[in-house]
């Protein structure tokens, strides 16, 4: 009977202890994507940044968070292309100025995602060529785009696979020295050296066949028959993010009138960026 009591007296204790002790919490994660709305002087784009992609957002979370953008201009205006921005030159540059070289002195590093693509309103980074390809620190683009058939898909699909093949090529052992040779000819402006290096990067990578081809997936295809974009920068220029509100202010940059290096012949300014909840 004693033992009885003491086991009652034990089991007790312990539901008391159970009874004090505070359930677990389970952390739930935020898996929503963040909003940085975009005012310039045509009006507001809304951009959705992807978490797929979490050095791009944070990379311009951070360039937002500075104020970075406020002030400069969409240098390079192209229908049924791009919009793009981001120059740090381009803050105050006179009409008609020569932009897109400017950047910070650090890259992203690539991040291709097989769901993210080029679609109209999708935002991604430019870019020189290098050996990773990495992206531009600062300077992004808004894709116009146009509407694709299935004959041009496939003339797109082939320039995929015809860049990856160049990427290929130039990262190579043995041709690795006739990129670092481009970059030379291009920084002292031999145009004519360029071409000629250029031409023979390209002769190498039309009968490049050593990786992975690309195939456009079906989805893909089906929305750039109905809204358009730019299908042949997929898988070589990383998609970041997208446009949710204000493609009608990216239509209105788009068809504005531009000089011979497609500057806009009047400035299209950021005036500020900031971040915003949903």
């Amino acid at each position: 009977m004693k033992n009885k009591n003491l086991a009652f007296v034990l089991l007790s204790i312990l539901m008391c202890l159970g009874c004090n002790s505070k359930p677990e919490k389970k952390k739930i994660e935020d898996t929503s994507n963040t909003i940085v709305v975009l005012t310039t002087n045509y009006g507001e784009i809304t951009l959705e940044l992807f978490n797929d992609t979490p050095k791009h957002r944070d990379n311009f979370i951070k360039l937002v968070n500075e104020h970075a953008y406020d002030s400069l201009l969409f240098h390079r205006v192209i229908k049924d292309f791009v919009i793009q921005g981001g120059d740090p030159d381009s803050k105050n540059a006179p009409i008609g100025k020569f932009l897109g070289e400017g950047d910070l002195d650090y890259t992203v590093p690539a991040e291709f995602r097989p769901n993210l693509f080029h679609k109209r309103g999708a935002l991604a980074t430019a870019r020189e060529e290098n050996l990773t390809r990495a992206s531009s620190a600062m300077q992004f683009f808004i894709v116009d785009g146009k509407v694709y058939n299935d004959s041009l898909l496939d003339v797109a699909q082939q320039r995929i696979n015809t860049m990856t093949a160049r990427y290929h090529v130039i990262k190579s052992k043995a041709h690795k020295p006739l990129f670092e040779a481009l970059k030379i000819a291009s920084e002292g402006n031999d145009e004519q050296l360029v071409t000629k290096l250029n031409d023979s990067i390209q002769q190498l990578a039309e009968a490049y066949t050593d990786f992975e081809t690309y195939t456009i997936p079906e989805a893909h295809r089906a929305v750039y028959k109905s809204i358009g974009g730019i299908p042949h920068l997929d898988q070589n220029y990383t998609v970041f993010g997208e446009v949710i509100e204000g493609m009608n202010v990216v239509d209105s940059i788009v068809n504005l009138p531009t000089d011979e290096n497609d500057r806009p012949l009047e400035n299209v300014i950021i005036l500020s960026t900031e971040l915003k909840n949903r």
